[in-house]
């Protein structure tokens, strides 16, 4: 039989009682930076869900006549941001990409500079 040991339940025990402000600063944090996402993908002309839980978002890139894929790779070899394509999440999330804001809101601002640089391009070409 196993268990946790004594010292980790101890630990856990005191995150659970006394580490409340330290999440209610994450959550707020996770907020500000869900929000800035979907706002900017939007202001690309790209339609994004807000997604209400979780920390990513998953912008409909349908628009720039790029397969998930190819936007994904292509985005990478430019402007050298990485995103997931939607059909690693199965052929219903062609036309769309994953994009984690698990980072500082300064590189998730650089990201989506760089990101609406490629659509920009994208776009033009059509």
């Amino acid at each position: 039989m196993l268990c946790a040991p004594i010292m980790g339940q101890i630990a856990a025990l005191e995150a659970l009682r006394s580490a409340s402000e330290a999440k209610n600063d994450m959550v707020t944090a996770y907020d500000r930076r869900r929000r800035l996402m979907v706002h900017g993908f939007r202001q690309m002309g790209l339609d994004c869900f807000e997604p209400l839980g979780a920390f990513y978002v998953f912008p409909d890139i349908s628009k720039t006549n790029l397969s998930s894929e190819t936007f994904a790779e292509e985005l990478l070899k430019e402007e050298k941001v990485a995103v997931v394509p939607g059909t690693a999440f199965g052929p219903s999330g062609e036309g769309y990409i994953r994009c984690s804001y698990a980072y500082s809101t300064e590189q998730l601002q650089e990201a989506l500079r760089r990101i609406t640089h490629f659509v920009e391009r994208r776009l033009s070409k059509l």
